[in-house]
């Protein structure tokens, strides 16, 4: 993951400090790229560890066109509690519980879920049920996988999740904003194009999950993996990550694992969690971060 590394290193040395909206500060840069080999093993940070299992069924709820946090909840999946916990936090209905007990009511109580677990239209609603002027239901994901099968030359392979229709209706709007195939040689490629990226918390899980989607996708299609290119406008790192950012890039990273899929799975909207399996995974030990809300 040398090119991860170099990414921060970039922003550390090039980047102009700026406030943001959480209040907390960024150091940032304007227009990065880089590009994974998907051949060379699965791009997942190792100079600290990442929950993969996360990435895994924030992938798959994604895919389902799920935008309520309960099931990822009810998976031990908390890395979207903080935005309904702060508009939960804000009602008459808060009566002082912690996270964890909001979490526990989500888990525990459909009827509470259903009011404060909802995300609004962000990825899932996105990439599943586009709303059309005319009121049709666009799959978008469904769609582009049937085009790589009848079509794989088209440059028309594009997802969007950025709807500015429904920008005010989103706890979040999207952050990873488009994403793009294109087959060569009997490879899938994929460029997913990020507004936004918090490169020290986010940036590991946005960069292993479009490249796991790649690898799906290629499967249920009948490709090999090509590359996985990030594209991205603003890069930044939260000023209270900044000592976090100095202790990984004094660390040497490790081979990078790989992931196996169950190859009897030949429809993307088939996969389950027990199908996707990392082999090999060596990383540093976990660095604690907090999420800027």
């Amino acid at each position: 993951m040398e090119q991860y590394l170099q990414m921060l290193e970039h922003i550390l040395t090039h980047g102009d400090r700026t406030q943001d909206r959480t209040g907390v500060g960024t150091v940032s840069v304007f227009g990065y790229q880089a590009r994974y080999p998907l051949d060379q093993g699965f791009p997942l940070v190792t100079t600290k560890a990442v929950p993969f299992s996360l990435v895994v069924s924030e992938l798959l709820w994604f895919i389902r066109g799920e935008t309520n946090i309960r099931p990822l909840v009810m998976e031990n999946n908390h890395i979207w509690d903080d935005w309904p916990y702060e508009r939960f936090k804000a009602s008459p209905e808060y009566g002082g519980e912690s996270m964890a007990q909001f979490a526990q009511r989500i888990a525990a109580d459909a009827a509470f879920a259903d009011r404060w677990g909802d995300l609004g239209p962000v990825y899932g609603k996105e990439w599943r049920s586009w709303e059309a002027p005319d009121g049709r239901q666009i799959d978008q994901l469904a769609d582009v996988v049937d085009q790589i099968r009848r079509t794989p030359s088209s440059r028309r392979l594009v997802v969007v999740a950025y709807n500015p229709a429904d920008v005010g209706a989103q706890v979040l709007p999207p952050c990873h904003s488009m994403f793009q195939f294109h087959v060569a040689n009997g490879r899938l490629s994929c460029l997913m194009y990020q507004r936004s990226m918090d490169a020290f918390l986010g940036g590991p899980f946005n960069i292993a999950s479009y490249s796991l989607l790649t690898l799906m996708i290629a499967q249920v299609c009948g490709l090999r993996p090509g590359e996985f290119v990030h594209a991205i406008g603003n890069a930044h790192i939260y000023l209270n990550h900044l000592e976090q950012v100095k202790t990984q890039l004094a660390r040497s990273p490790l081979p990078l694992p790989t992931v196996v899929l169950n190859p009897e799975v030949g429809n993307l909207f088939d996969f389950r969690k027990e199908d996707i399996r990392l082999v090999g995974y060596q990383h540093h030990p976990r660095i604690h971060a907090d999420v800027a809300v």
